[in-house]
């Protein structure tokens, strides 16, 4: 089977991008599932219901969230009532929503998905994200063949040591938050599919989908300034997974870029 990962999605332009690219990804690979990052989706942090639900509509099997999941004060409600989307499963216990959950793929094959945030240069107080993970593995396993991971950090160690650390332990692990792909997505030993970051679904004439004018003013006075989501021709970045769902392993990793 193959399943569809679409990077941090940004704002309008990130969901535009989605509308335009989604159904020609899913009918030239041939995928049965497809995960997509929205916790920069509504106005570029957070996510709201509406949103949500846009996105849900467009194709989008399943959601994951990260560090912004709590940007919109709606949000804790849908998260509670939505079981489509998920987010870091290393928050302390109290926290609305869920951190995993198994869907089921276009051909009916269950598939674990857990989501769990980075601590490193984090400046949440999260549970350690490789024990959490581990944990979400086992669960999931007893439910589904096929697991994938979306690790959602800042530091790539970080990421990759979760990686090797799940390795043969899941079917796929692809990092999330930098908004920047990297070119390190192979199989691993065990069988899992890694990549450290699948990159952003946004604006392409950006700093990681922000005006770019504001960030730059930031960097050179160190003011405090409004982040808004830039505007423009916007790219759709992820990766695409191909995993035996007999055995849980993965066959193979492909890196996806796409621009208006």
């Amino acid at each position: 089977m193959r399943i569809l990962a679409v990077g941090d999605i940004v704002g309008r332009p990130g969901r535009r991008a989605v509308a335009a690219f989604l159904p020609v990804l899913v009918r030239d690979y041939d995928c049965d599932l497809v995960i997509a990052n929205a916790e920069n989706a509504a106005g570029g942090m957070g996510i709201t219901a509406a949103v949500g639900q846009e996105l849900l509509d467009l194709g989008i099997d399943l959601l994951t969230m990260g560090n912004h999941a709590w940007a919109k004060r709606e949000a804790y409600e849908y998260l509670d009532s939505e079981p489509r989307v998920i987010r870091p499963a290393n928050y302390p216990e109290g926290a609305p929503g869920r951190g995993s959950t198994v869907v089921r793929s276009r051909s009916g094959v269950p598939v674990g998905v857990g989501n769990v945030g980075g601590r490193v240069f984090s400046v949440n107080d999260l549970e350690c994200p490789f024990r959490r993970a581990r944990d979400i593995a086992e669960e999931l396993r007893r439910s589904a063949k096929v697991t994938v991971i979306d690790f959602h950090a800042e530091a790539t160690s970080e990421k990759v040591a979760l990686g090797h650390y799940l390795d043969g332990r899941v079917s796929a692990v692809f990092g999330t938050h930098t908004h920047v792909p990297t070119a390190d997505a192979t199989v691993l030993p065990g069988g899992t599919a890694y990549v450290t970051d699948i990159g952003m679904t946004g604006p392409a004439d950006s700093v990681i989908g922000v005006k770019k004018d504001i960030v730059i003013e930031r960097f050179l006075t160190q003011l405090p300034s409004r982040f808004e989501v830039a505007s423009g021709p916007a790219i759709l970045s992820g990766a695409v997974f191909d995993i035996d769902e007999t055995t849980g392993r993965a066959r193979d990793i492909r890196l996806i870029s796409m621009r208006e």
